[in-house]
């Protein structure tokens, strides 16, 4: 099983860039990035929270397990 991130997903549902989340919270483009393209080895539950803020939607939208 994996963890797979559906950030860019629910940014092209917003129509959201990076940059522009990036700003709304609070974090580099580079780790957003990384989180966005399944590298990140971790996140924190304050960042997942105001990622969830910025895009209107839960964990769950952004957080999937691959069998």
């Amino acid at each position: 099983m994996k963890i797979i991130v559906n950030l860019d997903i629910e940014m092209a549902k917003k129509r959201m860039s990076l940059n522009e989340l990036s700003e709304k919270v609070g974090v580099s483009n580079v780790n957003l990035s990384i989180l966005k393209n399944q590298k990140a080895k971790g996140v924190r539950f304050e960042t997942l929270l105001k990622i969830c803020e910025a895009l209107d939607c839960t964990p769950g939208d952004i957080i999937a397990i691959e069998k």
